[in-house]
């Protein structure tokens, strides 16, 4: 039998608990969870938990040991209870607060389910005429896979890095292979009550939140929450800024709720929420503050919730002590046959069959492909002539604009200043002197300091600095950031060292620097980049 959190919390004994020991306290008695949901939804190990119990039993002076002490707990807080209800009701009535709050979940969810349906139901990014439908019969979604372990992150050196590739023979597809087990992302949701998930640009984020939206409003996925999907630069922007409960309230006050401040705080106090914040990143620099402030607040005061954040990976640093952080893994092989069969699949399965052919035949595009927003590039291009184009670097170009220019401006993001100094000719003049220098020295890796010292000497040379004082003053460690950042075109593979997001791209700067430069005599490589203009 559940207890109201309300009539727990008021207890003299609960104002006595440690902040985890009342999670334990509220888990057990409000929401009559066994142990192991207890440890999975708390992430706590079995320890922990008995050590929580423990304190519990002792500020209730609850003696006994194993279940005893629990059962004598539970009738102690059920005799409580009854004492404060009115005659004629008892305590076996509790029950109907579950109802009760049941009841409101269900109905709340057929109000919003047609709002999530048009904001979450589908997808639109590029040159589509039309948005596509994310999932049923004409879905394209591909489960997206975690790694739970930053890549970023991991110690390694150099040397380590290179013992996975071949480097006369290096493996386009899957540059640096990375050796972490991967997992299904709604797994990794169902594992962690509070999770960040970051990716690189273009990995599917709001893709993957989107999905888990439809999959709860559908029944398949917490059935017994609501889905609140948000976008944080939406939040951040909205008229006199309100709180996220607040918004919250709003957003079900437009799918037709009503009550909607009083229903809003009794479903998070109930923990019936699943609330998707999307694009951390993309929080104008001057509302950051007040949106990490009130993204902390809303997840400790209503912990029983389910919350999940997207962000950019190597976006400024935000810390949520209580958030698990995870890494949206790149496609593989067989995640890229699927999404070309899913897009394939309603207009054209022999052309979905095809593509997928020419990409193991074509090893330089098919790296390209394990990044989804890329790999929906070549969906289009492919859908309209029925093959890649004869001149590749025609592709490799449009692909680098999506990263540079288009995929950035069509959401309207204010992203860091410091970066923005230079135009995009001159970024793609710098990382073309760093892609010629790399390649030159055979440097598929190389150290965070070296590519920063490169970033410098670009800055310093630039013909008209002195009319431009701003770019001298930039930040080698900040740009470098940021183009990892907003574009992804450079990736931190360990700790302090980088690489280029995929050696086709490190290739095609080359060419385009030697070009620039009319000095393609001067380097004998063991591969010729000529096919790039052929």
């Amino acid at each position: 039998m559940s207890l109201p959190e309300g009539f727990l919390t008021q207890l003299e004994q609960y104002s006595e608990l440690s902040q985890r020991e009342k999670e334990v306290f509220l888990e057990i008695f409000a929401r009559g969870k066994s142990r192991v949901q207890v440890t999975q939804a708390l992430n706590i190990s079995d320890s922990n938990l008995g050590s929580c119990l423990t304190g519990i039993y002792k500020k209730f002076s609850i003696s006994g040991s194993g279940p005893i002490k629990e059962n004598r707990l539970r009738e102690y807080l059920s005799k409580r209870y009854a004492q404060q209800q009115p005659s004629g009701r008892l305590a076996t009535d509790v029950s109907d607060n579950d109802n009760d709050i049941d009841t409101l979940v269900q109905q709340i969810r057929k109000q919003v389910k047609p709002n999530v349906k048009e904001r979450c139901g589908t997808m639109r990014v590029l040159d589509m005429t039309q948005p596509i439908k994310l999932t049923g019969e004409r879905g394209i979604y591909t489960s997206v896979n975690i790694l739970e372990k930053i890549t970023g992150r991991r110690r390694q050196e150099i040397a380590e890095l290179l013992q996975n590739c071949d480097v006369e023979n290096f493996d386009r597809f899957g540059l640096n292979p990375v050796t972490e087990k991967r997992v299904p992302g709604l797994e990794a949701v169902q594992r962690y009550s509070k999770l960040m998930v970051l990716g690189k640009p273009g990995a599917g984020k709001t893709t993957f939140l989107k999905y888990l939206a439809m999959q709860c409003i559908q029944g398949q996925f917490q059935a017994n929450r609501v889905p609140l999907f948000i976008t944080l630069k939406d939040f951040a922007e909205a008229s006199k800024q309100p709180d996220v409960l607040e918004y919250i309230a709003q957003q079900l006050s437009v799918c037709g709720v009503s009550d909607t401040n009083l229903k809003t705080e009794k479903l998070l106090r109930q923990g019936k929420a699943l609330i998707l914040l999307d694009g951390l990143d993309e929080v104008r620099e001057e509302d950051t503050k007040r949106v990490l402030k009130q993204i902390l607040e809303i997840s400790d005061q209503f912990h029983t919730n389910q919350f999940v954040i997207t962000c950019r990976i190597a976006s400024k640093e935000y810390t949520f002590e209580r958030f698990t952080e995870v890494e949206v893994a790149d496609f593989d092989e067989e995640q890229i046959a699927t999404f070309a069969q899913n897009w394939f699949r309603l207009s054209d399965q022999v052309k979905g069959k095809s593509l997928i052919q020419k990409l193991k035949e074509n090893k330089p595009i098919q790296e390209l492909a394990t990044n989804p927003l890329l790999l929906t590039l070549l969906c289009l291009v492919f859908g309209e002539a029925g093959n890649f184009p004869v001149n590749r670097s025609e592709l490799y170009k449009e692909g680098l604009d999506v990263l540079l220019k288009k995929w950035d401006a069509k959401p309207n993001i204010e992203r860091d200043q410091v970066y923005k100094n230079l135009s995009l000719h001159r970024k793609e003049d710098l990382l073309s002197q760093i892609a010629l220098t790399t390649f030159e020295q055979k440097d598929y890796f190389f150290k965070q300091k070296t590519v920063e010292a490169y970033i410098a000497d670009f800055i310093r040379n630039l013909r008209d600095a002195r009319t431009e004082p701003k770019e001298l003053e930039l930040d080698s460690e900040a740009v470098l950031k940021s183009i990892e950042g907003q574009h992804g075109l450079l990736v931190e593979r360990a700790k302090g060292i980088y690489s280029f997001s995929h050696l086709t791209f490190q290739e095609y700067f080359t060419a385009r620097e030697i070009v620039a430069n009319s000095a393609g005599n001067s380097i004998i490589q063991s591969r010729s980049i000529n096919f790039f203009f052929s």
